[in-house]
């Protein structure tokens, strides 16, 4: 019998990784409207974001760069959508 297991859809850069971490961990979510992300300012999903980190790197990445990644993206997204009224 088969089985089969959920994999991760492929990422094609460092930035779309952090920000599917991020989404995963609950960190960041989608504006349903108009698509920009939006940060939840939530510190115990940013803190599963950083377990999921260090549990699942990217081949070839460092810890400590993965984390400023997910650190850069969190600092270039904001808490609103910048269309909504």
């Amino acid at each position: 019998m088969l089985t089969t297991s959920e994999r991760r859809p492929a990422i094609r850069t460092l930035r779309g990784w952090a920000i599917q971490v991020l989404q995963e961990a609950g960190a960041i979510r989608e504006c349903e409207e108009h698509g920009w992300m939006q940060d939840r300012a939530d510190p115990h999903a940013r803190e599963r974001a950083f377990e999921i980190v260090r549990r699942d790197l990217p081949a070839g990445l460092s810890t400590d760069e993965a984390a400023a990644e997910i650190r850069e993206v969190l600092d270039s997204i904001g808490d609103t959508c910048p269309e909504c009224p």
